[in-house]
């Protein structure tokens, strides 16, 4: 007999799951790639050892390869699936979740592609955008039929803005998506492998996908993970480079956001940082601020040598500098070390950023997706800097991570249960800021689902 599904606990308010998953089944997703893409982008798409290593420049390593240890190798997720029958058909067929739906304790639920990213960061122009238009509408049909209790987000290449503009477009407009999920870190070859994070430094212009983005009413969400990319990349433990790697990718963009002024152009643009947690943001809120208040705006002026008085600089050294520092012209020459600033001299110059308390207003847009078992959510409520971060909950579901469905809601309600978590607080995180994030960019988003009446009477409130 099947062990029970347990009641999820009593709530007096919706759950609403930012980021859960779907798992494609390659040889019909493969199909449908041909069907709409042809059969380059079919063939290639799946079979190229490309596909992550072009994250990276590196070869990839399966858990099959025999040689292990080879450098500058790094070893792919294996056994990423559930390991539970019941769940793992569940991840690859959303009306078995959506008949499950209420035993989970999910009123309604944001399903990305697992392969999506795989698709998005492809260096080849055809296969990438072939591939992604494969996907989504491999997840349009999917879940067609399913909306009241779900819906799926499509996956965008990034790699120029026109195929950005164009998935969109074809995504929201001709597909009927709500949701959409975007490629932040493109991995280019010229002049030589570096890593674009789009909004700032690029190739590019992406201010237009940026404001096609709020014109379409959808938030940017990402979740670029960069296993393979600097010191994550272990030929041996697929864990190593897993831990920390959608932080890394999430805080990369994030800062990209901040100091290429995005955030600060695009105030009605939400973003969600997906799979990463949150106390990598209250870490990037504190470095912000610290960073103004020594190098921003006018205070980098504090650091200028032109303030250093010669006389008494002069007088220092002979007094202190003894046989090997007090020579005159020594002396005068470590005056101007490091004198070396570049034409523009304030780092902020595009963020927006006046004064400290500006950061809290740039980061109102910003969501960061928290795991059920992450025991850390409170850090976005409770920390020194006294700005309270929108975690939002991303339950994974489909992914190795969650080991029981059934249990998603139970294992985050354990952070009331455990104190660290008010009752308002973890209404917050489980229901109003999910709905806010998409509800926000698209007051019709939750339109004829079970939380439309609550998500209605939030956002006419702010």
């Amino acid at each position: 007999m099947p062990t029970p599904e347990p009641a999820a606990p009593r709530l007096a308010h919706p759950v609403v799951d930012a980021d859960g998953h779907i798992v494609e089944a390659l040889p019909v997703l493969t199909d449908v790639i041909r069907k709409v893409a042809g059969d380059h982008a079919a063939d290639h798409f799946l079979g190229s050892s490309a596909t992550y290593a072009s994250r990276s420049g590196t070869d990839r390593l399966t858990a099959l390869t025999g040689d292990q240890r080879r450098l500058g190798a790094w070893i792919a997720p294996w056994w990423s699936l559930p390991g539970d029958t019941l769940d793992r058909a569940t991840a690859f067929l959303p009306g078995l979740l959506y008949d499950r739906m209420d035993a989970i304790g999910l009123d309604f639920t944001v399903l990305y592609p697992s392969v999506g990213l795989v698709a998005a960061g492809h260096p080849d122009t055809g296969i990438r955008t072939g591939a992604c238009r494969g996907i989504n509408t491999y997840l349009a049909d999917l879940t067609a039929g399913l909306g009241d209790r779900m819906t799926a987000a499509a996956v965008i290449p990034t790699h120029t803005p026109d195929e950005a503009l164009a998935e969109l477009d074809h995504a929201v407009g001709t597909l009927g998506f709500k949701a959409v999920l975007l490629n932040n870190v493109v991995a280019r070859t010229e002049p030589q492998p570096w890593y674009d994070v789009l909004a700032l430094d690029s190739l590019h212009d992406y201010d237009p996908v940026w404001q096609r983005c709020t014109d379409l009413g959808v938030a940017v969400a990402v979740h670029a993970p960069t296993m393979g990319i600097g010191l994550r990349g272990s030929s041996t433990r697929y864990a190593y480079n897993h831990i920390g790697t959608f932080a890394a990718g999430g805080e990369a963009f994030a800062k990209a956001l901040v100091f290429g002024g995005v955030a600060d152009r695009f105030p009605r643009l939400n973003f969600a940082f997906l799979e990463g947690g949150a106390t990598w943001g209250v870490q990037l809120a504190a470095d912000l601020a610290g960073h103004f208040d020594k190098r921003g705006g006018p205070n980098i002026a504090g650091l200028d040598p032109a303030r250093i008085d010669p006389d008494l600089w002069a007088d220092l050294f002979a007094r202190h500098g003894g046989p090997s520092l007090a020579e005159p012209g020594l002396a005068a020459a470590l005056r101007g070390q490091a004198d070396n600033p570049p034409p523009e001299l304030d780092d902020f110059r595009d963020s927006g950023i006046r004064e400290a308390a500006d950061i809290a207003r740039l980061f109102d847009g910003f969501y960061f997706g928290c795991e059920a078992d992450d025991p850390l959510v409170a850090w976005a409520y409770d920390n020194p800097l006294g700005i309270t971060l929108k975690p939002v909950l991303g339950s994974d579901i489909g992914h190795w991570d969650v080991t029981d469905m059934r249990h998603v809601v139970h294992e985050a309600y354990e952070l009331v249960e455990r104190g660290h978590l008010t009752a308002d607080r973890f209404r917050a995180f489980t229901c109003d800021d999910p709905i806010r994030l998409h509800g926000r960019m698209n007051p019709e988003f939750f339109a004829g689902t079970p939380v439309a009446e609550y998500a209605a009477g939030l956002l006419a409130d702010g």
